[in-house]
This record gives structure tokens, sequence and C-alpha cells, in this order.
């Protein structure tokens, strides 16, 4: 099926950028029923609606003509609900009328009013922007919608999710009554049919097939990693798939930083896009991924939103989106116009039931996999390596005359070690990241055992201290040998075993496994590597930077682990304090003397003595029966005796009660009723 058009510039337009098939939602646009009337369309992103509605919206604005007038008041108005989203269109639909004059403009958040507002003045026929913007425009009487013969919302739920109902309404309400509007949605929300039936008429409503059962050309997969390995699995699938552009979607701002922060340490050409970013910054972000500078962008779902990107054949959800739409808007920026991609889940056991959610509520099917291991990419990169270009590229006179000296001073494994040294600089290391399996008896990492085992060993065994109460991290290795390494920063120069752990893994090509502990001093920072792959590390790790940190052998210095409790020999019993100072200072030695309240001294009271009784005390009554050990016999009690002064003035009652009399009158005084 080819594109069948009224208008010649378009169809010029389309075969110059190789366009021969339309997609599904393209020939439902351009149907005979479909002509002139009023669309609303579902279709998913990626699906090719920007070259949909530039096609539709041609022959109302071109009619048989082969050009347009003079740019004057706009007969277009395309609303997007993005800044990037808007800017795309625009370049769309730039190159869509090209050959027929027309003039296509962008009034977006974030740009220069006055700037867009002079462009206005100058006349144009298209009009691309954001709600907000465009109704400002029109408020401040810089837009003319007098002559508008076409309205076209793009991605409606997503403006109304934004809360863009009020502008959009608004700029509906300002424009003629004939003219054409069309809605693009990738569903049909209750809000987005009562929009439809506020706005237009004898709308036509078309759904496409494709967008029923997910992204055909999208191979979805997801991946079981543990909740604390979800950036190393991050790590490894870029190694793994080594796209030109990748895109990682996360769910915060802060999560984007963070994100963001690891893939530059290890040595990812990698750039952010947030709400957080000026436009300026957020046009650059885009730049360098276009022009190549940068391959990652990593971005949450509204910064994201309508980015076209050429070469993305990789989108990794590090963090699950809320609802299957998202998670469709999220892969829809990979697999366009025909093209395959890759949509990553990272998936943690405790949101394995939130992912088949996800996937049953877009009705597409994953493949539940492993994250790839540091194996895997060293298995693909000396795959890579073999085929580079450089290997069979032409040798020139300047590069023979290297070649020649090289060969004459070196053998062929020294060259080829070279440059296979070479090669693995530039690419950033792999990481050890494990695959939990969900129950399933599959691969497991190895420091689970490990970290079990550790627990089971007696409180303090294996465990040092550094100086100044720095506690290395706790890990499951190394075990045995181990060589100690010194770098030149410490706690005064900001060091931190968070970011020094990926430094040291990345320089020298070495896994976190192989790292012991990170003892952090004032001014150096002293680590701990497994001897068998020390020297390959220093190899690595002493060629110079860019964090500028020169790691050299430390001294020798024994490793002394603390011993168990079992392994320490017992020690004397403390000698049993008493009152009695003899028992300590020896037999016949003179008690000690301690002031007494009179200013004079005396002596401790030892068990021989008898209990102090202060002078002038009458004696004690030892009339009462006693038992054979001496004790008064009926307990120490002494028989109840009142206290107190006696009640002066009254009677004493002859029964021993209460004092005859005793008290006030009822009521002080008060005659008793009754």
């Amino acid at each position: 099926m080819s594109f069948s058009l009224t208008s010649p510039p378009l169809a010029r337009a389309l075969a110059d950028r190789n366009y021969s098939e339309p997609t599904p939602v393209q020939s439902a646009v351009l149907e005979d029923r479909a002509r002139g009337r009023d669309l609303l369309v579902s279709s998913q992103t990626g699906s090719g609606k920007t070259i949909a509605y530039g096609l539709a919206i041609g022959e109302t604005l071109l009619g048989s003509a082969e050009k347009l007038g003079p740019a004057a008041e706009p007969l277009a108005l395309i609303i997007a609900p993005t800044r990037e989203l808007a800017l795309q269109v625009q370049r769309e639909l730039a190159w869509l009328y090209a050959q027929t004059g027309a003039r296509v403009i962008s009034c977006v958040g974030g740009m220069d009013p006055r700037r867009e507002a002079m462009l206005l003045d100058e006349g144009a026929h298209i009009v691309v922007g954001t709600p907000g913007r465009l109704r400002d425009h029109i408020e401040r009487r810089r837009l003319d919608v007098s002559a508008l013969k076409a309205v076209v919302l793009d991605e409606a739920d997503e403006m109304l999710d934004l809360g863009f109902r009020d502008d959009l309404e608004f700029i509906l309400k300002t424009t003629p009554e004939g003219r054409r509007s069309l809605l693009f949605s990738a569903t049909f929300p209750k809000a987005i049919v009562q929009l439809a039936q506020s706005y237009q008429r004898d709308a036509l409503r078309i759904e496409v097939e494709a967008a029923r059962s997910g992204h055909a050309d999208i191979a979805y997969k997801a991946v079981r990693v543990y909740p604390k390995e979800a950036e190393l699995a991050v790590v490894n699938l870029l190694r793994f798939h080594d796209a030109p552009v990748a895109l990682v979607f996360c769910n915060t701002r802060n999560a984007v930083r963070h994100l963001e922060a690891i893939l530059l340490e290890r040595g990812f050409a990698a750039v952010a896009l947030s709400g957080e970013l000026g436009q300026n910054e957020r046009n650059a972000a885009l730049q360098a991924l276009r022009d190549g500078r940068a391959r990652v962008c990593v971005a949450t779902d509204v910064a994201a939103r309508g980015i076209d990107l050429p070469g993305l054949d990789l989108v990794i959800h590090a963090e699950l989106p809320n609802d299957s739409e998202v998670m469709q808007h999220r892969s829809g920026r990979t697999g366009r116009a025909g093209k395959k991609g890759t949509s990553v889940l990272l998936v943690p056991q405790s949101r394995r039931r939130k992912a088949e959610r996800l996937l049953m509520e877009g009705r597409v099917e994953a493949e539940w996999i492993g994250p790839p291991t540091a194996d895997e990419i060293r298995a693909l990169d000396q795959e890579r390596m073999l085929a580079d270009p450089m290997l069979s590229g032409e040798i020139g006179e300047d590069d023979a005359k290297m070649i020649d000296a090289l060969m004459a001073g070196r053998e062929a494994r020294e060259i080829a070690a070279a440059l296979v040294r070479l090669y693995r600089a530039r690419l950033p290391a792999g990481e050890e990241a494990g695959d939990p399996g969900f129950g399933h008896d599959e691969r497991r990492p190895v420091r689970a055992n490990e970290d079990y085992a550790a627990k089971r060993r007696p409180f303090g065994a294996g465990r040092e201290e550094g100086e100044a109460g720095e506690r290395p991290r706790k890990q499951a290795g190394p075990r045995g040998d181990t060589v100690w390494f010194r770098l030149d920063i410490g706690r005064k120069q900001g060091a931190d075993p968070r970011q020094l752990l990926p430094m040291l893994c990345r320089r020298g090509r070495i896994t976190r496994d192989e790292v012991g502990a990170i003892r952090i001093f004032d001014r150096e920072t002293k680590v701990e590597i497994d001897a068998d792959i020390a020297d390959r590390f220093y190899e690595a790790a002493k060629v110079p930077d860019r964090d500028k940190i020169t790691i050299e052998p430390a001294e020798a210095a024994e490793r002394r682990p603390a011993k168990a409790f079992g392994d320490k020999p017992d020690r004397p019993a403390a000698p049993r304090k008493s009152w009695d100072s003899t028992e300590a200072a020896g037999e016949g030695a003179p008690r000690k003397r301690f002031p007494s309240k009179d200013g004079g001294d005396r002596e401790q009271r030892g068990e021989d003595r008898k209990p102090y009784r202060p002078a002038g005390a009458p004696p004690r009554d030892d009339s009462r029966p006693r038992r054979e050990d001496g004790k008064p016999a009926g307990g120490f009690k002494k028989p109840f005796a009142s206290k107190g002064k006696p009640f002066a003035g009254r009677p004493e009652r002859q029964d021993g009660g209460r004092p005859a009399g005793g008290g006030k009158p009822f009521g002080k005084g008060k005659p008793r009723r009754g």
C-alpha cells in the first residue's frame, strides 16, 4: 500500500525521506470517509501520528494549490503537552511542508516570549505550541486565531492529565466555528469523549488496531534483580546492548540525578532530563544525544514525553511506571517508524506482581531473564573488537612507518595486548549483578552465600577497625592474602567510600567483591585488594585518569584480624570488693580511716564490727524472744503505734474510739435541715 495523496508537494517530501509505506494510522486518516471531517483518533506513541495529521490537514490548507500564500494569520494550530514534543512536531512539519513555502513556528514555555511575538507579527502558516503559552499569546492579542482552518490536539489525554483542560477549552472557544478539529489520544477516557462532544462536529472515531496489541516492533524483557543491585543491572544492560542511544527512566528527579552520577562515574557519556532543568539545558542535552556526544539519557516521564531521538534502540525502566499507559509511552520512544527496539523492565521480587499487572494491562508479553553477567559482556566485547572496522582499514604511508617501528622493537603478542588494553580502556567495566530467580534454581550470586557464612562467624571474628573509629564497609570478601594500596585523597578532601568504590572498580578493571576494607584517614585512604589480582589492578589503576587520584602500593603491613571470643585466653577473675579493705591489702594491714561528721576520723566498718549506733542513743531492747540463729522471733515488724500529736483539748472516749465531740459542727454553724 502506498500514500494516496492529492497534494503533490507533500508526496514529493515523503519520497525524499524514503517514506513508501504508510503506517496504519496514516492510512486511516487518508481514507475517503475521513477527508474534511473532524477526527477523534486513538493511536499509540511512535505510530507516525505527527505525519498522519500533517497529511490530514494538508488538503484543508492547500486544496489543489502547489504553494501557500504569503504568511499572515495562522491557518493551522497544533497543541502539544510538552515543550520537547512541540519542538519535535515543528521540525517534522517543517520538512513535510518545505516545498509548499509554509512557515512553521513554535510557541512554548521556557523560551523568550518577546521573540515569539516578533515571529507572530511577521506571519506564520502553522503554529505549534503548548497550551499555557498559546493562551498567553491569545490573551495578549499577539496570536490571531480568526483565520484558522484546522486545530490539532496531540496527545490530548496527556494534556488533561497535566491539568491543561481550562487552557484547552479557552483556546477552542476562541477559534472559528467552521474550523476543522483533529484530536489524537492514546486512549479514550471519559474526559476525552466529553471534550470531543463539546468542541467537535460529527467527528469520525478511528481506533487503530495496532494500538490494542501494544507495539509490535518492541521486544519487552523483564529482568529479575536484587533491590540493591538495580543500578548494577542498568550498567550491565547498557554494556550488553551497546545501543547508539539509550533512554533510562526514573520516577523522581532525585533518582535521575543519582543514576546520572553513577553512570558518569563509570565512564558513560550520559545526560539528564528532568523538570528542574531550564529549557536551554534541556535543549543542550537533547542536542548532545543527536550529535553523538552523549549516548545515555536519564529522564523522568514528563521530561521525556514526546522525545524522538534517531538511533534510540533501548529503553530501560529503572523504576517501574505507575500504570500501563505510562509504560507504553516510555517504551514508545523506541521502535518508531517501523524500526525495532527493546524495552527492559527491572523487577525486584517485591514488585513482581506489579510488573505482571502492567504487562497484562498493556497486552504485551515479556521475556523473563536475569541481568547480563560480566562474562557475557566480556565475550561480546571480544566479538565487537574483532569486528571493529579499525582492524580492516587501509594502511597509510604515515601509519606504515609507525607499524614498522612497532614491529621492530616488540613482538606481535605485546602489540596485540596493547591494542586490547586500549580497546577496553574506552569501555566501562561490567558489574557483578545476580539473578534472584524468584524461587527457581537458577544462577545466584556467590556473595549471597558468603554473606550468610559471614553472619555465622563468632561476634568480632575477622573484623577490623580503622583509624579514628572508621569501620571497614561490610562485605563478603576478599578472603586470604591481600595487598594494601594508598590513595592520595582523604577525609579533608571529601573522600567517601560510596564514590571511591566505583572509581576503584572502573580504574582497576575489577569487581567490588575483590575490594576489601576501605580506611579513610585525614589526608590519605588505604584500600585492601585481593592478592591474586593486585598486579593487574595496579597496572590498570596507575594510568592517569580524569579524577586525578594517584593509586600506589602502600607499605607492607601484616593483616591481623581480631580474634574471636573463643580464641582468647582465660583471664583471672577480678578480686571481690568488700567493705573491709584488709582483704585486698593483705593480713595485718592497717584499716583505712574515713572522716566523720564531727571532724574526726572513723574506721571503715568491717564484717566483725557491730552495727553503728549514734552516741547517746538508748540501749537496744533485746528482751524479745529470739530464734536459734539469734534473730528476733516473729519477724522484724513492730506493733502498730499511732504517730503524731494527740488531739489536744478533746476528751477521749472510754471505749478507745474517736474523741468525744471531735470535729466541727456540720455545716459550719448552719442549722441542719429536717
